[in-house]
């Protein structure tokens, strides 16, 4: 395959108000093996928040594409990341997703490092025989070529030809603010954490993260739930919402440099936030633009390529980790302000259990949907999809009264009623989806 053939999965012909995506860029196995090569190991990627390592020697497990990383603080309080793989045979140092250790010793042959990375000892190191070559190698881990932090949100990259992290984030910031200074000593992920698999392609929950169309016709067994919370039945502490009253608020959709996007729409019921009762205290201390949006705005924040931020039946961070070209892991957390009052973190998990889990009224609904599509996409005869189309006809340049209040310029944006359900915000992710394998095909950085 060669960069010229990038165009036959991404038609994106914007002066003609064309954009699509063929089905094999969700099912072509070499092109997935591409994507390992071109993408996740080329760019940043989220690994933990800080709150997961705030004492020293706190460490985390993640993955990059299909690299396991180790996060660690170490006894100075520098955050360190490193490839999660023993020097010696190659096995993972840390089998644990998050805890505190002084050393960690690999279990295969008891070769064991500190939080900086160092190697300290090697088993029987002198009766070894080894020879003076192997005294000369270096037997630390390997760390990751960047590690950078975004108020509270780390990340790294497999390789060292990046932007900075504040660069490659850009205007989108502005978002991350929203969700990282609802509480004023900082966010945290509440205990315990949600991990399932899908039988499909990485990019549909990547897709679906800012698809607001889909909403009323996969999950209408949610919403009639929720209609009869509204009458007394069932769970009403999950205080849920009027989606009569949604559909009428207006909303949008910001397509950013480097694949980030957003969906967001007016709350028509803010009070229905655990967040709410903060509503002054947030509002003296971010000021009222943002506070605003903190507040009164539903957000579906996406930093490509697999992190997302959804804020709207409840506040989350979600990443997916590609496993095969038909294979994804979902790692899903609540997140919430450290410190929340009792009544409103119980507030909070009744919201997010509700949607999210596994077990929950909605989630299945979805992976169930994204495995009958990759089904779908075995039909060779389906040719282009048009599910990016709609909003098209209502986008601008990038700049709006929206934008200009909170002193963004995004690449493009639409703002109607929430009822368009624009598809205008999966642009930005394939958009630099093909940006990048191009470059890779073309030989070129990902970053010139």
């Amino acid at each position: 395959m060669d960069a010229k053939h990038v165009n036959s999965y991404v038609d994106d012909r914007p002066s003609e108000g064309v954009f699509r995506v063929h089905p094999a860029a969700y099912s072509d196995p070499e092109l997935f093996e591409l994507e390992m090569k071109f993408i996740f190991e080329r760019t940043w990627s989220f690994l933990a928040i800080e709150s997961q390592i705030a004492k020293p020697n706190d460490f985390v497990t993640a993955t990059i594409g299909r690299t396991p990383v180790l996060v660690t603080r170490t006894p100075g309080n520098a955050i360190r990341a490193f490839v999660n793989a023993c020097r010696h045979k190659g096995a993972t140092v840390c089998r644990m997703e998050q805890g505190n250790a002084r050393y960690h010793v690999c279990p295969y042959h008891g070769w064991a490092y500190d939080a900086n990375g160092k190697n300290v000892d090697i088993k029987d190191r002198r009766a070894g025989q080894y020879a003076a070559a192997f005294d000369a190698e270096n037997h630390d881990l390997l760390p990751l070529p960047k590690v950078a932090v975004y108020n509270g949100l780390i990340f790294g990259c497999l390789s060292p030809d990046v932007p900075p992290l504040d660069e490659f984030l850009g205007d989108i910031k502005f978002f991350l603010d929203c969700v990282m200074d609802q509480g004023p000593n900082g966010m945290e992920f509440v205990p315990g954490r949600v991990i399932y698999n899908y039988r499909g392609n990485w990019k549909l929950q990547l897709d679906n993260g800012l698809d607001p169309y889909h909403l009323t016709s996969t999950h209408t067994s949610f919403i009639e739930v929720q209609n009869r919370r509204r009458r007394g039945a069932g769970n009403v502490e999950a205080r849920q919402f009027d989606w009569e009253k949604r559909a009428a608020t207006r909303g949008g959709v910001f397509g950013f440099s480097n694949g980030h996007s957003l969906v967001w729409n007016d709350h028509p019921q803010p009070e229905n936030r655990p967040i709410y009762p903060s509503n002054e205290e947030i509002r003296q201390r971010v000021g009222d633009t943002r506070a605003s949006w903190i507040l009164s705005k539903l957000r579906q924040t996406t930093i490509f390529p697999n992190m997302q931020i959804p804020e709207a039946i409840s506040q989350l961070l979600r990443t997916f980790q590609p496993v095969a070209v038909d294979r994804t892991m979902m790692r899903v957390y609540c997140l919430a302000p450290i410190g929340e009052r009792p009544d409103l973190r119980a507030w909070r998990l009744r919201q997010f259990e509700d949607f999210f889990n596994p077990t929950g009224i909605a989630t299945p609904d979805d992976v169930a949907t994204y495995e009958e599509c990759q089904r779908g996409f075995q039909a060779k005869e389906l040719g282009w999809l048009q599910g990016y189309a709609r909003g098209i006809a209502a986008i601008d340049g990038g700049e709006n009264e929206v934008t200009r209040e909170i002193g963004i310029r995004p690449n493009e944006s639409v703002i109607g009623k929430f009822e368009m359900q624009s598809e205008v915000g999966f642009h930005s992710c394939h958009r630099e989806w093909a940006r990048l394998m191009e470059a890779g095909l073309a030989g070129r950085k990902a970053y010139e």
